[in-house]
């Protein structure tokens, strides 16, 4: 069991140690095979911009007429108040 873990973190530490950059956006990378193997892995490129485009909106027009409404109101007589009458 310990022959085993000890290959394995031997066979990661050579993997991530294999792997170069060559170029823009690609890399190198030796696989363990018998004896090795390269490719050549090439990263996604991503472009982000901007676009225009043309909404429609609605025309909205507000009137300013002044109007007449009746608000109700309230009046809270005290303890005090009742007893002034």
């Amino acid at each position: 069991m310990r022959k085993l873990a000890a290959v394995a973190a031997i066979v990661a530490v050579v993997s991530i140690s294999a792997c170069k950059k060559t170029g823009e956006g690609e890399y190198q990378v030796e696989k363990p095979v018998v004896g090795t193997q390269t490719d050549t892995i090439n990263t996604p490129s991503i472009d982000v911009g901007t676009d225009s485009a043309t909404v429609n909106v609605p025309k909205v027009e507000v009137k300013t007429d002044q109007a007449t409404i009746k608000v109700p109101t309230v009046r809270v007589k005290s303890a005090d108040d009742n007893k002034k009458r």
